[in-house]
């Protein structure tokens, strides 16, 4: 089954951000109430965007334009062709190019497919040899894809979203899980009320019997690490850009053969792995069930719990205050890294073990809960990115 083939501007309309500065550059422009949506933003989107850590104010949305929601950012710049529908009114900048559907002619859902089906390949071609890659809009519109009549692309976006309604609930139910944790962990070690605090001396500010000691005390850094010809034959390579905040995104597949040399690391359940680059940007994530074949980059510092339950070592490393210590403890200005032992030196009170037990057999079943709906949500991309291209392609019918 053949489609014809029309460019995007046939099919919606299609316009550039706007913006150019950054908020080193023009702070009075941000800190507003209007969200800003950046190429970071779209690419840990799902389906929707609808989380984003910059705001404009109303200097900033006069030299900008509000998209409305329902509108597709399409990212061409950093990372080429990643994509996401707005879910809010939002401002972006000009490495984001806005797509708005006609409603007589296509489907913003379809449109987001269409990306993902495979043309970041195709995308690939136009940028090769830049020195950083870039898609241009006028790049963009002189494709042409293959778009069905509008009650198809509406089919197929309804088989498809399906899948992704299904991760985005498991998100929540993973962000709700986690939120509770970390709240229970500031209130018995933060705000120190935890069960029987009415009966514990507060000494020098200090509930008496913690102590204070090194991360190095109580965890282990980098502890194993495969040797250069000793890797699987087939691995399943985590890098830096595969972690953002609190998790894993993907994996990548490869033969050891073809593994780059930084495919090191070996990281347990339990273990934490940091990113050491750019400690301000939290690239970390707990690691649950991983697979045998799981192999993690040598950009990683793995943290292993030693002498405290995993999941306290997890949200201690995890809180602002350890955050800031990494990022005061970064060398090198255009490429801040941190290296072991700048984990290691990091200071942290310690409550007594009864009470590290104790939390540690509250939050374990939110987080063996939380495996299961990680583990469930790879199957369900993995069973849509298969459907994807089928559906796309016209080999199977909507």
């Amino acid at each position: 089954m053949s489609w014809p083939e029309y460019a995007l501007d046939e099919i919606g309309s299609v316009s550039r951000g706007r913006s150019r500065h950054r908020p080193r550059d023009a702070a009075h422009l941000y800190g507003g109430e209007y969200p800003f949506i950046q190429t970071g933003d779209v690419k840990h989107a799902g389906l929707y965007l609808t989380e984003f850590e910059q705001t404009y104010s109303e200097d900033g949305l006069a030299q900008s334009k509000l998209w409305p929601e329902g509108t597709l950012c399409i990212t061409i710049a950093a990372n080429i062709a990643d994509t996401s529908i707005l879910k809010i009114d939002a401002c972006f900048p000009d490495s984001v190019i806005g797509f708005i559907p006609d409603p007589n002619k296509s489907d913003a859902r379809f449109v987001k497919y269409l990306f993902d089906a495979a043309l970041k390949k195709k995308f690939k071609a136009f940028t090769q040899g830049a020195a950083q890659d870039n898609l241009s809009q006028g790049k963009l519109l002189s494709l042409k894809f293959p778009i069905p009549e509008l009650i198809i692309q509406r089919r197929i976006a309804n088989i498809l979203s399906t899948y992704d309604d299904l991760i985005e609930n498991n998100r929540r139910r993973i962000a709700l899980l986690e939120y509770a944790a970390r709240q229970l962990y500031k209130e018995w070690f933060v705000r120190f009320r935890f069960p029987g605090h009415e009966h514990v001396k507060i000494i020098d500010g200090v509930p008496e019997g913690w102590k204070m000691k090194t991360l190095g005390d109580v965890a282990n850094t980098n502890e194993a690490s495969h040797k250069a010809k000793e890797l699987p034959a087939s691995i399943n390579y985590i890098d830096i850009s595969s972690v953002t905040q609190g998790g894993v995104d993907q994996k990548t597949t490869m033969l050891s053969d073809e593994a780059p040399g930084r495919a090191r690391r070996i990281a347990n359940h339990g273990d934490i792995i940091w990113s050491n680059v750019r400690p301000n940007l939290k690239a970390y994530a707990l690691v649950m069930e991983p697979e045998e074949s799981d192999v993690f980059s040598t950009g990683f510092t793995v943290l292993t719990a030693k002498t405290v339950p995993h999941l306290f070592l997890y949200q201690f490393v995890t809180t602002e205050n350890f955050v800031s210590h990494l990022v005061n403890h970064a060398t090198g200005s255009s490429y801040p890294a941190v290296r072991p032992p700048d984990f290691e030196k990091a200071e942290l009170l310690l409550p007594p073990n009864s009470l590290l037990s104790q939390y540690q057999e509250i939050c374990e079943p939110s987080y063996a809960l939380i495996s299961k709906l990680v583990a469930q949500n790879r199957s369900l991309a993995e069973a849509r990115d298969l459907l994807l291209p089928k559906l796309m392609s016209g080999e199977i019918a909507a």
